[in-house]
């Protein structure tokens, strides 16, 4: 991150929930000064009155960067407000799930610097994946900006093509939640097979968050991980039968639901 040119000209936060408040504490620890930061929030939480920055105050005529993190829901009532700064050098972040770039530009002026961005929620804690594209008005030194303000919560990824935003919106976008539904639905068969729940509930976690920390870090892809883990014959070849079904199992279920999500994504992006 340039912290010496987002501070001279300013950081414009526009909606400050989970995800503004994860990327406000990532770029704090990295040494963004608070006073550089401007946030826009109708009902800022203790925590973000608490960071020293500015809030609902007087910005800057012409911001670094506007990143706007409030809900789709929200966007047509909260954007007019930064319209000022379009057409100019001020670079747009979007973080707002389903509002495509042709929005923005409509809202903004086609002359607008605009990076759409996708994040997910393990950015809360730093571990986070976010999928960036920029429009034709992002030179590399913009889109590098970009990556670097959303590294602060995590990896980032470039796309070669917006379209590809609503994929990514039904793997890593909503990935998440089908994890903690894992979690969820694992713990309950340890509980049904006699375990109690808050033993269960641990293990549960814990076998997630392993496994997911093995994949990341393991020189093997996750397949030769599973045959690593699999005994001929064995109690996790006997899971393996039913979770690999081609019926019934992992894969025809995780492709419906990506599917599912991705045909919503593409139904926002539409309004």
């Amino acid at each position: 991150m340039d912290i010496e040119q987002i501070a001279a000209r300013g950081l414009v936060l526009l909606g400050c929930g989970k995800m503004g408040s994860a990327m406000l504490k990532g770029w704090l620890e990295r040494g963004l000064p608070r006073e550089a930061v401007f946030v826009m929030d109708p009902n800022p939480s203790e925590w973000l009155k608490g960071t020293g920055v500015h809030i609902n105050a007087e910005v800057p005529e012409q911001p670094a960067i506007v990143l706007v993190a409030v809900k789709p829901q929200v966007m047509g009532a909260a954007l007019p407000s930064a319209k000022s700064y379009g057409g100019g050098e001020t670079l747009f972040v979007s973080v707002a799930a389903g509002t495509s770039i042709a929005t923005f530009e409509t809202m903004l002026g086609e002359g607008t610097p605009i990076v759409r961005a996708m994040p997910n929620t393990p950015a809360a804690v730093g571990r986070g994946i976010t999928a960036l594209i920029g429009n034709a008005h992002v030179d590399e030194t913009k889109l590098a900006q970009a990556e670097a303000l959303l590294q602060a919560v995590g990896q980032t990824v470039r796309l070669e093509h917006e379209g590809q935003m609503d994929a990514v919106t039904g793997v890593s976008g909503s990935g998440p939640a089908y994890v903690f539904h894992m979690i969820e639905t694992l713990a309950a068969a340890g509980v049904a097979r006699g375990l109690s729940e808050e033993l269960a509930m641990q293990l549960a976690k814990a076998t997630v968050a392993g496994a997911g920390a093995l994949a990341e870090a393991a020189d093997e892809d996750p397949s030769q991980l599973r045959v690593n883990v699999t005994s001929p014959n064995g109690t996790t070849q006997a899971a393996l039968e039913v979770l690999m079904d081609e019926n019934a199992g992992f894969p025809p279920l995780l492709k419906r639901a990506v599917e599912a999500a991705a045909t919503r994504s593409e139904e926002l992006s539409r309004g």
